[in-house]
């Protein structure tokens, strides 16, 4: 977002707040950030300031970033959004921040794994936006759409249930075909000699940040554990048919599958 940012607006002063020196020498290094301060320090100077850290360092954060705010904007990033509403919805300063989500993301993590025109035609949610100042807003609606996003309005707690079925159920999946096949390799270490584009594509998300997902499936855990059921359910029925030999509702499964091209082209 930053390296976009700057070339949106060319005459933006970045300051970068990390916990990681390396990371931050590196964010230096690559031009995204012009300083790097101390989290205290960057408030007081800065017009918006944008939240991008695993969301159970957010929850922990927000409240005393938005202490240190006056006029400010403030605005996250996170994948989950009902646990950071809620831990600000009596905060004094709580209009000066906007929930956001845009949907955008790969499995690398670090200064190092920015791309060039990552947001372009993608959505960005923005929750509870009643509950935000309307400068705010629209400050952060500028920025999104500056970036070639479209924008999508949702409550909290809606978003976090949809954000369950399209992305946080298919990172657990790709952990979990990841954890199998590991498996299977202590036992045939030439298994991934045959991997190509089809488990490649599949597990790629088993390579995400561990401390960023464990965050996300703990502060969205019931919708999380119901679309599992749902998966869990839907795997069963395919078990079934191989077991049963019933490849005619075999073939069912996979043509009801595959109506999903009407949603993706």
């Amino acid at each position: 977002m930053s390296l976009a940012l700057r070339k949106i607006f060319p005459g933006v002063v970045v300051t970068g707040v990390d916990r990681n020196p390396a990371h931050a020498e590196e964010a230096l290094k690559l031009g995204f950030v012009d300083r790097v301060l101390e989290i205290e320090k960057s408030i007081p100077s800065a017009d918006l300031v944008i939240i991008a850290i695993p969301v159970d360092a957010t929850n922990r954060l927000l409240p005393e970033i938005l202490n240190q705010v006056t006029e400010q904007v403030v605005m996250d990033v996170g994948s989950t959004k009902k646990i950071i509403c809620d831990t600000v919805q009596d905060h004094v300063k709580r209009s000066r921040f906007v929930a956001t989500h845009p949907m955008w993301g790969t499995e690398h993590s670090g200064p190092s794994a920015a791309v060039n025109g990552a947001f372009v035609h993608k959505a960005a949610v923005i929750c509870n936006r009643e509950e935000s100042d309307t400068d705010a807003v629209l400050l952060v609606e500028d920025i999104y759409r500056q970036l070639g996003m479209h924008l999508v309005y949702m409550n909290a707690a809606e978003h976090d249930v949809h954000a369950a079925y399209i992305s946080h159920v298919s990172h657990i999946t790709s952990f979990a075909l990841a954890n199998t096949v590991l498996e299977k390799e202590k036992e045939d270490n030439a298994i991934f000699e045959l991997a190509s584009g089809g488990f490649e594509s599949t597990v790629r998300l088993a390579k995400s940040n561990p401390g960023m997902w464990e965050a996300i499936f703990k502060q969205n855990r019931e919708n999380v554990l119901d679309v599992l059921n749902e998966h869990i359910s839907q795997l069963r029925k395919f078990k079934t048919c191989l077991e049963k030999e019933n490849y005619e509702y075999l073939g069912e499964l996979i043509r009801q599958a595959n109506t999903i091209k009407r949603i993706l082209k």
